[in-house]
């Protein structure tokens, strides 16, 4: 029985007859360069790209189609043959059944070499991505933005026409680019969720802009990589002119740095601080003007303070009704896109009635 190979079913060797004289020949069973796509003479790094695109496709968490199992295993076993030089060897110049049978053994040298796939694909793919679950990397961790799950949709990549898996090596899984695996732990690694501190503010000083310097304390890696120190750093955070309440500004990576994790955002959520005289509604700025009810009934002049420390007097000649408001253009906040333009001064008029009318008020009133 003449044994031979998948190259040699490509092409006829100088010497050998053709099928048609009836040499007796054995089904050379699996073409594991077919399995994983590629052509007999792909090199190292082809073989794993080969392997890593059709395990991500192939894997039964992901695919349930119902023979994908059995597709796994059968990449798995031709990634275990190709990616083995000796193995390789061997199924190149006896195929399949002579790298399971023993097909070296025909030549003079008397060596012999069975080969038997382990049978556990999982085994295969776990230490091709470098831990026993590599989907984790992605999809496990709490800390994650990732949801667990293989839709493209819930991950925010680019798909590739000729890999729609090649997002991954991105991610950290780059087992392909060798052929030892970077240990799990360097490739585990997930940013912390966002620090978020409350940065309070005054009004006064979204008006004018500011500068804050905020101390902060955190663990940083030293040089070696596994050891850590802690440092204090100062934050210098700019405050624009008329930015709104709930403005975030981020400082990336800036917390804890561990030999297992992506240190942190840290971020500052902007919030008003309550004023004395004025509460913010928008670019607006609204201030309660108290008057009496003489003042309401006969008119006055009442001077209403701006944010930028001027009083504007505001004459009132009209009946003001209790819950009647006055407007005062282009006195409020700065717009945050165009610091130059102002919101309005908003005065709400509060009317205080007296405890009691003293007696002769009433006898005139009478009269």
């Amino acid at each position: 029985t003449l044994f031979r190979s998948p190259q040699q079913r490509a092409r006829p060797e100088h010497g050998t007859r053709s099928l048609s004289q009836k040499e007796p020949l054995l089904d050379m069973g699996k073409d594991y360069y077919k399995i994983l796509g590629i052509p007999n003479g792909a090199n190292e790094d082809e073989i794993k790209k080969a392997y890593r695109k059709m395990a991500l496709k192939y894997h039964p968490d992901k695919n349930k189609d119902s023979n994908a199992e059995d597709k796994f295993k059968e990449i798995a076993e031709a990634y275990d043959v190709l990616s083995d030089p000796k193995k390789r060897a061997v199924y190149d110049q006896y195929g399949e059944e002579g790298l399971k049978t023993g097909g070296g053994s025909s030549n003079n040298s008397g060596s012999t070499f069975h080969y038997t796939f382990h049978g556990d694909p999982h085994a295969t793919f776990a230490s091709f991505f470098g831990g026993s679950n590599p989907f984790d990397i992605f999809f496990g961790s709490s800390r994650s933005r990732m949801h667990n799950g293989f839709d493209h949709e819930d991950m925010d990549i680019d798909e590739d026409d000729e890999d729609p898996f090649n997002a991954f090596g991105r991610f950290g899984v780059n087992g392909f680019h060798r052929r030892h695996p970077e240990p799990l732990n360097s490739r585990r690694k997930i940013q912390d969720p966002p620090v978020v501190h409350e940065l309070k503010v005054s009004l006064e000083e979204i008006f004018h802009g500011c500068t804050k310097r905020m101390k902060i304390t955190r663990r940083r890696l030293n040089p070696d990589g596994r050891s850590m120190r802690t440092e204090d750093k100062i934050l210098n955070i700019v405050i624009k002119r008329g930015w709104k309440e709930g403005t975030k500004i981020t400082f990336p990576k800036e917390g804890d740095s561990t030999p297992d994790n992506i240190p942190a955002d840290i971020v500052f959520l902007l919030k008003d601080k309550p004023h004395a005289h004025f509460k913010r509604d928008g670019t607006n700025v609204v201030y309660t003007a108290k008057i009496t009810l003489k003042e309401a009934l006969c008119g006055c002049t009442v001077n209403i303070p701006t944010i930028d420390g001027r009083v504007i007097p505001l004459p009132c000649s009209d009946v003001i009704k209790p819950g009647t408001v006055k407007r005062l253009r282009g006195e409020g906040m700065p717009f945050p896109k165009v610091p130059t333009q102002r919101g309005d001064l908003i005065v709400e008029f509060q009317v205080r009635f007296p405890e009691r009318i003293p007696p002769p008020a009433r006898d005139r009133k009478s009269t």
